[in-house]
């Protein structure tokens, strides 16, 4: 196990192209962090990078207080798991379990133990005759967990592991990597455009947008106190609603609210925090045209068009809805819920 440390790292390509600006973060031993944010953001290149796949152009990356800008691959022990299992087809699934192990010079009892122990953990000990193809997407992918496993190695890294698992076996898999790694305590870096994997997996989230850091907290500090519009509107679903003050002040006759700071232009409210009736105690009244309904098994997202916005306002119901699309609704935004943004700086304001 080890802590991971990033300082001033930055990833340019031929061309003066640089698609990762100087980031620090620092990982703690044991800590599971993922890396969350749209395609393109450089979320995969950052782990690579960590990985020793990919080379940095400026900055630092220490692996157990060794900084291993110059080492390659096999030389950081850590254990990547991929995408696409990236297993070898013509082993069985002992044979891709014992590989890096006897590459290392491991002594045959040490490998039979450390391969039995991780196929009992992973429940792919009835398995380890067959080859990958004859298992499924779920089987081969706790194999390439298992290849990670069995060598010990200061960290793990996870590179979208599960977006080629339907959606059932993805919540399943979930569950059982987060298990893992609180059970084995390794350092992980999770990378993933998924937002409920980020949210259920992760001690840390880290939100990336081009090539830049925007956030890094805890899930539910993300989700309560986004530091920018991109973080409010990534993060979340259904995402924040944004609306511009002044349009907002114009369509309801409302006062700007006195809590919120001086400078305030865009405010933010999370769907389950709309109230469904009209306003009470200094809240902010709103009355809109359903637009669509999706039921969502104990809740109702809402989709309100109200005159003089660009898009329509997303309600999170709770319950089954009775209303009816192109029906009226009356609702209002409780002041304490709207989050104030500046749209200069695009930061949250307090």
């Amino acid at each position: 196990m080890a802590a991971i440390e990033l300082s001033g790292v930055k990833k340019t390509y031929p061309g003066g192209i640089e698609v990762i600006h100087g980031l620090d973060l620092a990982i703690a031993d044991g800590e599971m962090v993922v890396l969350v944010g749209p395609s393109g953001c450089g979320k995969s290149t950052l782990l690579r990078m960590i990985a020793g796949l990919e080379t940095i152009t400026d900055g630092t990356i220490s692996i157990g207080g060794a900084v291993v800008n110059r080492r390659e691959p096999a030389e950081r022990d850590v254990a990547m798991v991929f995408q696409n299992y990236a297993l070898y087809p013509h082993m069985t699934v002992r044979g891709n379990l014992e590989y890096g192990l006897r590459n290392r010079g491991t002594p045959r009892a040490e490998i039979d133990a450390r391969v039995e122990a991780a196929a009992r953990t992973l429940e792919i000990a009835p398995f380890l005759d067959r080859k990958p193809r004859q298992l499924s997407g779920g089987q081969r992918q706790r194999v390439a967990m298992g290849r990670a496993i069995v060598r010990q190695p200061k960290a793990f890294l996870f590179d979208e592991p599960l977006s080629n698992l339907d959606a059932k076996l993805r919540g399943q898999m979930r569950i059982e990597i987060r298990r893992l790694q609180r059970a084995l305590g390794t350092t992980s870096v999770y990378v993933t455009h998924d937002q409920l994997e980020a949210m259920t997996l992760a001690d840390r989230l880290v939100v990336m947008n081009g090539g830049h850091i925007e956030q890094v907290g805890k899930p539910t500090e993300l989700y309560d106190r986004p530091a920018s519009l991109f973080v409010a509107g990534f993060i979340g679903s259904p995402p924040m609603n944004l609306i511009d003050i002044e349009t907002l002040r114009a369509l309801t006759g409302a006062a700007f609210p006195p809590s919120l700071p001086v400078g305030t232009d865009i405010v933010g409210i999370r769907p389950d925090a709309i109230m469904m009736g009209p306003a009470g105690g200094g809240d902010i009244s709103i009355s809109g045209v359903v637009e669509l309904i999706e039921p969502v098994g104990g809740e109702s997202h809402l989709y309100v068009r109200v005159a003089g916005l660009d898009q329509a306002m997303v309600i999170v119901a709770q319950g089954r809805s009775v209303l009816s699309e192109t029906g009226r609704l009356d609702f209002s935004l409780p002041v304490a819920a709207l989050h104030p943004f500046s749209r200069a700086t695009g930061k949250r304001l307090r």
